[in-house]
């Protein structure tokens, strides 16, 4: 036990550690790809080197891939390139605007929850073009309920991190009874508000490693903002992702 303490100590404060000239350092670029109905994708790669698998970051509702604009060079000295995806539902957040969402309204497309999983999907398959690894694919709020769903059948999945999914698509997908086959490595979060929604909503999933965690010193945050360091917790978010981390690989 002191020795898994000692071990995330350790990483805990090199991912926290942005400057540490040991890091792993990724270079941002925007990059784009076509979605499933040729709608061109607007993303932020955030990119190590060519032989570590990929993180997929989406954002949540009203948002853009600034949402992880803190987070995702922390994400990448777990291992990972990263990519953080405008989905075409969303908007702007950290002063980016969501350009995907913009082509989307000027190709007079459809915006709902349920559209942007064209995106993930996207998303996912130009990672494991690039790397052919698996990927961890990373959801907030509406866009955590489609990385359950689309872990559950997508193949090039390693593990799923999920920040306050819900039923938020009404009657065109009952979220519940989509993912009860996932088995995947599941980590979930939310609010102390959401915590039995969030526990009903992933009951059912198979997955052996499933964890769900709710802050116990703090209501919680909504989605993966939770992870930005102004808010109050954060830290201990950190250290339950890089417990989940070292057991799903």
């Amino acid at each position: 036990m002191f020795r898994l303490f000692t071990f995330l100590i350790c990483v805990f404060s090199s991912i926290m550690n942005v400057t540490s000239a040991n890091a792993l350092a990724p270079v941002v670029q925007k990059i784009t790809f076509p979605a499933p109905d040729a709608l061109l994708v607007t993303a932020d790669l955030y990119f190590v080197n060519d032989t570590l698998p990929y993180m997929i970051l989406c954002h949540q509702a009203g948002y853009s891939r600034g949402e992880y604009l803190e987070t995702a060079a922390k994400f990448c000295r777990l291992g990972y390139n990263c990519i953080a995806v405008d989905q075409r539902s969303g908007n702007e957040v950290n002063g980016v605007k969501n350009e995907t969402a913009v082509l989307t309204t000027q190709k007079k497309k459809t915006t709902g929850y349920l559209d942007a999983e064209k995106d993930i999907l996207a998303a996912i398959d130009y990672a494991y073009t690039k790397s052919g690894k698996k990927v961890i694919l990373v959801g907030s709020s509406y866009s955590a309920s489609l990385a359950l769903k689309i872990a559950t059948t997508n193949q090039k999945i390693q593990a799923v991190m999920a920040f306050s999914p819900g039923e938020y698509f009404g009657n065109d997908l009952k979220l519940k009874k989509a993912i009860a086959n996932l088995a995947v490595p599941v980590f979930v979060t939310s609010t102390k508000e959401e915590e039995a929604a969030v526990a009903a909503l992933i009951s059912d999933v198979k997955s052996k490693i499933k964890k769900q965690y709710t802050p116990p010193a703090s209501k919680g945050i909504h989605g993966s903002s939770c992870l930005w360091k102004t808010n109050q917790g954060y830290q201990d978010y950190w250290i339950e992702i890089l417990l989940f981390m070292k057991n799903a690989k």
